[in-house]
Parts: C-alpha cells; structure tokens; sequence
C-alpha cells in the first residue's frame, strides 16, 4: 500500500493519475508521418534482412520477461522525498517515450497493412514490445501512487509530423540511444547492487535487447532507402539529428542528476559514454558522426546545460511571466549559439571506419 502523505506535490488529473508533463522542447513527443509515402517504398534492396528481422520479431524472446515479481510487493517510502520526485520523473519520461513509439508503430502497421505486409507485421510486432515497456513502467508508477491515462495522453498529446526519412533518422537514434542507456544502467547496478533502488532495473538487460532489435530494424530499412543516406541533404540532417539527440539526452539528464547520483552514477559521465557509443553506434548506417573526441564538444555541451539550469531555476523562481521571460532570453541564446557551434564541428565521415561497436 502506497503511502499518500510520501506522494509528491503534482498536478493530477484525479486521484492517482498524474497530469502529464506540460510539452516543452525537451519532452518526449508523439510523432505521426506520410503514411502513403511510407506504403510506396520499395524495399527490396535489403528485403532479406528485413524478413530476417521480422523472424526475429516474431520469435517474441521477451513474452515472458515483464512479469512483476514479488520483489516489487513492498513498501518504497523509505526513499526520500526528492528522489522519489526525480525516480517518478523518470518513469512518466520512459512510459511517455515507450507509448509513443507504441502509437506510431501500431498505425504504422495498421496504415500499411494491405500494401506492405512486411513491414506492417514488423511494425506491428515492435508495438507489441512498446506497449509491453509503456505498461511496466506504469504499473511501477502506481508503486508509488500515481499512474498516467495513457488514453488521455493520445487524445491530447500534440503530434509533430515528420517526414518518413526524418521518422527513419530519428526513432533509428532514439532506439539505439535507449539501449546504450538501459544496458549501461544494468551493468552498472550488477556491479554496484547496493545502488539499486528499485527492482525494475533488474529487468534492463532483456529490454535492451528490444530497442536494439528496433534499432537494427531501421538502420535496414535505411539501408534499403540510399537516397535516405547518399546525398548532401542526408548528411545534413544526420548531423542535425545526432546533434538533437545527444543534446536532448545531455541537458535533461544533467538538469536531474539527482536521479542518477541516487543509483550511484554521475550524470555527466553517464551521458559522455552513452553519447559516444550511440554515436559509434550509428557510423554502421550514418554517412557520418559527430566529433564527440573535439576538446570542444563536451565544454559547449556543460555551457548549453548550465544555461538550461539556469532557465530552470528562473521558471521556478515565482517571479512575473514577463520577467522570466526577460530573464530566459540570454540563456536560451547561449543555447541556441553553443548548437549551432555544434553542429557546425567538422563530422566524422564513416565511409572510411574500420570495425564495429558491439
């Protein structure tokens, strides 16, 4: 039973389901697509990793792993009031993540069904493991007294439109970026137990294995699209997208370190490593990555999270609208510069890498 008096101080929408996070630029968003365009790709350029893909797909190695044990049937009001604050944070970002990709691949898969039955079952498949990942996380939720209405975030939630090659770039990275994450949390707590607050890291090192899935399944989708990958606009918005996420990822995590010093990890390393594998990660499709190695990269990077800390503080600082506005200005500036500072980095091209990440 949960304790009410430990509940945080949030906004619900009833009695035990929260109000979802108001969207700002760095909130986990909903996307939806050209679904016609998406139906007329021709993927027979790597059509047998695809269909490789789906067996796998279809062999489900995790329909029996998100089962709750009994480790999860006790008390959590041992944990204080900020990190239980941080460690709810994290579940609505990761439930909200998870459903997202669960909408987008369930119409993916309903929208193509009758004019690419590969690609509609693979997507139908991927949002099976999603809506799997979104549930588990909003039961552990509820351990600590609040749920989310996931009907009611996809009534509500604003969708961005991407084009295909955009939702190919993006869910490619976030997949992948989402395994490095998970896998170096589980490695980290195997190591360190005594830092392994709650039981649902436990079950990280198979879930990884669900994004990385997903993320194998994009990049051959890609691979099958050249014009995705070939020209001058692609290595444009590879870069641009890397950038995005890496930084998305950077200044989120540094602005909650709390949340990661409570599981014995500095978020500032944490978020160095996963930055470098995803990238290395992504030079196996990608025309090219970021110089994560530039003596300047990561130093623009704490500049842009410092001023993110800053906006933060100054939003909760009960001070007029106006004048937060007024006060927001130079930091949201300083971020906007140390990005484009960024993206303008000479990359790396992959053309000529050797080896691979595993």
């Amino acid at each position: 039973m949960v304790d009410s008096l430990k509940k945080p101080n949030v906004e619900e929408l009833r009695p035990g389901i929260k109000a979802p996070a108001k969207d700002t630029i760095l909130t986990p968003r909903f996307y939806t697509t050209d679904f016609d365009e998406m139906a007329t790709m021709d993927i027979s350029a790597n059509e047998d990793e695809l269909r490789a893909l789906l067996e796998e797909f279809r062999a489900d190695y995790n329909r029996h792993h998100f089962v709750r044990t009994d480790e999860f049937k006790q008390s959590w009001d041992h944990l204080d009031g900020e990190t239980r604050r941080l460690f709810i944070e994290f579940l609505e970002r990761s439930c909200t993540a998870e459903f997202s990709g669960f909408l987008l691949y369930k119409e993916l898969s309903r929208k193509l069904k009758d004019k690419s039955p590969l690609l509609a079952e693979s997507f139908l498949l991927m949002s099976r493991d999603e809506a799997r990942h979104a549930g588990f996380l909003n039961k552990a939720m509820a351990d600590f007294g609040l749920q989310l209405d996931l009907g009611f975030l996809t009534e509500n939630k604003n969708y961005t439109f991407f084009k295909p090659k955009f939702i190919f770039y993006a869910t490619y990275l976030s997949e992948k970026i989402g395994y490095w994450r998970y896998i170096t949390i589980y490695r980290h707590l195997e190591a360190h137990p005594e830092h392994r607050i709650y039981p649902i890291f436990r079950f990280f090192e198979n879930w990884c294995q669900d994004e990385n899935r997903h993320g194998d399944f994009f990049d051959a989708i890609m691979r099958s699209q050249p014009q995705f990958l070939n020209d001058w606009k692609a290595r444009l918005w590879c870069r641009f997208f890397l950038l995005s996420v890496f930084a998305t990822m950077y200044l989120n995590d540094i602005q909650r370190s709390g949340f990661y010093a409570s599981l014995g990890l500095d978020a500032r390393e944490y978020d160095i490593h996963v930055i470098r594998k995803t990238n290395e990660t992504a030079g196996r499709v990608f025309p090219l990555i970021l110089n994560v190695d530039h003596p300047q990269f990561f130093q623009l990077m704490d500049e842009a999270a410092a001023a993110n800390l800053k906006i933060a503080a100054i939003g909760n600082s009960g001070a007029p609208k106006l004048l937060q506005t007024l006060q927001k200005l130079p930091h949201i500036a300083k971020i906007g510069v140390n990005m484009v500072r960024l993206y303008l980095m000479k990359p790396i091209d992959t053309a000529h890498l050797e080896g691979s990440v595993r």
